[in-house]
């Protein structure tokens, strides 16, 4: 009976099962072909992601490149820079938290698209001030630009002027006042800058979870790590585009270039800034249109089909009644906002992380600054043109960051650094960055012997008041302006604001190859007989090209020794908050770093820098323009002590993390955390700690990355 029994159960398993296996040769295949579908359909994402990250990279760093020709282009100071600068992070900010609730119920791939649109959109508007404010006018006097009028530049008599000439130029100054109007045009540029933050928005958290979603659980962090690598290569091609766009006049195509009379060594001079956010546009375009196409859902992997609800569970609860649901929700909601006090007083009551967010909005606030404006400071400290600037910058420093990002997960990796020797790594980076950056102090240049502003026309220290050095005896004949700044170097090596206040009586040639004689302030330092002028300023010393590649040297290697602390840093952060309260946590340190850093840092660090100007530019209608001359060391210690200041008080925040994390952790915790096999934050397993091996990739990356230069 036994035997039989078995018999039969056999025999009606068998009749049973063999329909299901009949019918499952259609299913097996249709099985396979989604697999395929799958792996397709997230490396097509794969791939428009990237380029998305790409494409915003590079439009990101392409602003910093042209900083100085906004300021320039615009007559805006620094600190005015710095908003633009950090409208970005507002208009972020602005829907960051509706992205972030509403997106992941939408149509996810749209609304990337959506944001690669408005982030064009935004690159555009910023570019469109070049087509509607006129041409750019620099100041030179009428004799170096090609003129059937010779006009001597010292006019000891207006009657000496012809009467035409006179109307001419008052006649172009009537209508340059009537488009003053063109220099408010700068809030486009803050527009547009606050429009690509706003479309840039839904990118890295929608993006990110939707590879998280559908992708294969081993081959997600591997896929996310490839996104974020492809965002590091962004800047680079964007300075490098910069360094480009510098070359070019800004009216190319506009005007005939043969009549330009300064060059891109020229403090005056303002490169094709709009050429670039234009390339940037399309590029941004092109990277949304694949999105466009993509599914909401992909088929999930075979390997996470367990780990979700299926939809045809999701049948058996359709049965429910509306106020049953209705108050189902209501009641998880109460629930979930009851919970958010608790884990925000639980979060912000772990000291750990209270200090290690002290620390990173204050390097924060040193790096964006810091980086913001190093255009300006190479430019101005060693007299490099805004081209070779922007071309070391991408050629050079970003490199370097990237290879510090990689090195920094590569120590961790290889010695099984624990939370413990993670803040030791983070804390001597920090420490050594910063200190290698105290040597730039010593890599300066000396300012350049500008005439009654760094120089008196005797040799002397200037007086006090700069505008009233202007004027000395040997131009005391001449009607000249106090305002006017069309720099010519005279034979002695002095620069002069003018041919005017150099006291020159005769000039010889147009544009470029303008030659001033007879000037009377040229040649009173040494011998009258100098006396002659060539158009634009002097080259700063023999010394500051060298000076110019130890401070090349020195900023890679503290560019790369402060990014190499960035990932144990971010380590820290997450093995040392529950794991529950991780995505919370994030958000609060990345809004925090933005609100904290991102927008006022560059405004704050552009008004210091204002303050060491020696000579603002004047608007054609009166007002005070950009700055044309800074006091190259006042500008050495503001830009590096701030710099250094922010530093070493993060440092200082930094070393309370670390002595907290000694007292709260025991020997036995730190001799396992160097074992890898438990952290210095509690007692919690190496797997609790990476309960998310996809987040810990993605982690890697924090706000502002790759700018940290």
């Amino acid at each position: 009976m036994e035997i039989s029994s078995k018999e039969n159960t056999h025999f009606f398993l068998n009749n049973t099962i063999l329909p299901v296996d009949r019918s499952s040769f259609k299913s097996e295949s249709s099985a396979s072909k989604e697999k395929q579908s799958c792996c397709g359909g997230i490396k097509i994402f794969l791939g428009a992601l990237s380029f998305v990250y790409f494409a915003k990279a590079l439009s990101g760093s392409y602003l910093k490149s042209t900083i100085t020709q906004i300021e320039k282009r615009f007559d805006i100071p620094s600190s005015l820079v710095g908003v633009i600068d950090g409208s970005f992070e507002i208009g972020n900010l602005l829907i960051i938290i509706l992205v972030s609730y509403f997106g992941a119920k939408l149509h996810r791939p749209r609304i990337i698209g959506a944001g690669c649109l408005i982030m064009s959109a935004g690159t555009f508007l910023i570019a469109m001030p070049q087509f509607f404010m006129g041409r750019y006018r620099y100041e030179r006097f009428p004799s170096t630009i090609n003129s059937t009028v010779s006009l001597s530049p010292c006019l000891q008599d207006k009657s000496q002027t012809p009467l035409s000439a006179l109307e001419k130029s008052q006649a172009k100054i009537n209508e340059g006042c009537e488009k003053e109007a063109g220099s408010s045009m700068w809030i486009y540029v803050l527009l547009g800058n606050l429009l690509r933050g706003i479309g840039e928005t839904p990118i890295q958290p929608l993006g990110i979870t939707y590879i998280d979603d559908y992708a294969v659980e081993e081959n997600a962090a591997l896929y996310i790590g490839c996104v974020q690598t492809v965002a590091i290569i962004g800047p680079i091609f964007g300075f490098l585009l910069g360094s480009l766009c510098a070359k070019l006049y800004v009216d190319i195509g506009f005007v005939d270039l043969d009549s330009i009379t300064i060059s891109p060594k020229d403090v005056q001079w303002v490169g094709a800034w709009w050429l670039g956010y234009l390339i940037a546009g399309v590029i941004s375009i092109l990277a949304g249109i694949p999105f466009w196409f993509l599914p909401k859902h992909l088929p999930k992997p075979e390997s996470r089909k367990d780990s979700s609800t299926s939809s045809e569970h999701s049948k058996f609860i359709i049965e429910e009644s509306k106020d049953q649901r209705t108050s189902y929700w209501q009641q998880a909601k109460l629930a979930e906002m009851a919970k958010f006090l608790p884990s925000l007083k639980n979060l912000f009551g772990n000291p750990v992380y209270i200090l290690y967010l002290c620390a990173s909005i204050i390097q924060f606030n040193s790096l964006i600054g810091m980086v913001t404006y190093k255009p300006k400071y190479i430019e101005q400290q060693y007299g490099q043109t805004s081209s070779k600037t922007n071309f070391v910058i991408g050629l050079i420093n970003i490199p370097a960051v990237a290879l510090g990002i990689f090195s920094g997960g590569l120590i961790m990796k290889k010695f099984r650094i624990g939370v413990l020797g993670a803040a030791k790594l983070s804390l001597g980076s920090s420490f050594f960055g910063y200190l290698l950056l105290l040597s730039l102090f010593a890599m300066g240049c000396e300012n350049s012997d500008v005439a009654g502003l760094t120089v008196s026309y005797h040799g002397a220290k200037p007086m006090s008041d700069k505008e009233q050095a202007l004027f000395s005896e040997c131009n005391s004949g001449c009607s000249c302006s106090k305002n006017d700044w069309d720099p010519i170097c005279g034979e002695d090596g002095v620069t002069y604001v003018s041919a005017c206040l150099a006291g020159c009586k005769a000039s010889n040639g147009t544009g470029k190859n303008t030659v001033y004689f007879n000037c009377s302030c040229v040649g009173t330092f040494e011998s009258s007989q100098s006396s002659s002028a060539v158009v634009g300023p002097c080259q700063k010393g023999n010394k500051c090209p060298k000076m110019f590649l130890y401070f090349l040297v020195i900023s890679v290697i503290t560019s790369y020794t402060l990014s190499v602390g960035g990932t144990p840093g971010y380590i820290l952060l997450l093995r040392c908050i529950k794991p529950h309260l991780k995505s919370f946590a994030l958000g609060i340190y990345t809004l925090a770093i933005r609100v904290l850093a991102g927008i006022p840092a560059p405004v704050y660090f552009g008004v210091a820098i204002d303050t060491t100007c020696l000579k603002w530019g004047s608007k054609r209608c009166g007002g005070r323009g950009a700055c044309r001359l800074y006091d190259s060391s006042a500008l050495r210690y503001v830009y590096l002590g701030l710099t250094l200041v922010l530093g070493t008080v993060s440092i200082f925040f930094s070393v309370a993390v670390l002595w907290v994390l000694r007292k709260s952790s025991s020997p036995q915790d730190e001799t396992l955390s160097a074992n890898g096999e438990r952290g210095a934050c509690g007692t919690k397993s190496r797997k609790d700690n990476f309960v998310n091996s996809d987040r810990f990739i993605q982690s890697t990356y924090w706000p502002e990355k790759e700018t940290r230069l």
